[in-house]
């Protein structure tokens, strides 16, 4: 049966692996993303796109007619936009703390209010009973970021998405969360990755390898499944065993 399947950041890196192991599914894929050129770049098959500011209420209210039009009810919510915001431009700032409220607003409004605010527009959407909500955490919830704000950020995902399986498990929606440790071919490192960093990370695993985006679409897909119609509010690592257990 084909599904309806709505990807934020969807254009690129585990957003598009997951796009595009859907959209082999035979579903119909909508991507999301703020760069349409990028979308339509992805070439998933079938695949809608939507230029959306995920962070702008009316931009979410908007996508949501939009998917009300085109799709009907989404049987499939995957939350793959975000990132530590080292892609984004930030204004020059001298005081410390200006900086250090920049950098956690910002990681708060690309990874937490993105998917709050999608989450929320569309939930009423979402099938009954087998609708899948999907998001993505961060080896960094567990183990901090450095700067603290982007695995704070992701962190805060996790709770509310207990809490929306409370509330949507009733209507046999299950939500759960998956968190990656270290992936190649992404741009979340933009520059900051060298080639000391890689060892390190890839060091910590026990597969003795990075993580691909295609490992994370893979278990996105399995949670999307009906094989798993009885796992709701769980916390999913895909990290090689760099983090063990929790």
């Amino acid at each position: 049966m084909t599904r309806n399947v709505v990807i934020s950041g969807g254009g690129t890196g585990i957003g598009l692996a997951a796009a595009r192991a859907f959209a082999a599914d035979g579903d119909r894929v909508l991507l999301l993303g703020r760069r349409e050129q990028v979308l339509r770049e992805a070439r998933v098959p079938g695949a809608l796109v939507r230029a959306a500011d995920l962070t702008d209420v009316d931009d979410v209210r908007q996508t949501a007619r939009f998917v009300a039009e085109e799709m009907g009810a989404v049987d499939v919510l995957v939350h793959s936009a975000g990132g530590s915001g080292l892609l984004e431009q930030r204004p020059e700032r001298d005081d410390p703390l200006e900086r250090i409220a920049d950098d956690w607003s910002l990681n708060f409004r690309l990874n937490t209010l993105t998917a709050v605010l999608l989450t929320e527009a569309l939930r009423h959407r979402l099938a009954e009973p087998g609708g899948r909500v999907l998001f993505l955490s961060s080896i960094a919830a567990y183990r901090g970021s450095g700067s603290g704000a982007y695995g704070a950020a992701k962190a805060a995902l996790h709770p509310y998405a207990h809490d929306l399986a409370r509330q949507l498990g009733p209507h046999g929606i299950t939500v759960n969360v998956v968190a990656p440790g270290y992936i190649e071919d992404t741009g979340f490192f933009g520059d900051a990755m060298d080639d000391e960093r890689r060892a390190r990370l890839v060091g910590e695993t026990s597969t003795g390898r990075a993580g691909t985006p295609g490992d994370v679409a893979a278990t996105l897909h399995w949670l999307a499944s009906p094989a798993a119609a009885h796992v709701t509010s769980q916390i999913v690592q895909v990290n090689g065993g760099a983090e063990r257990g929790h």
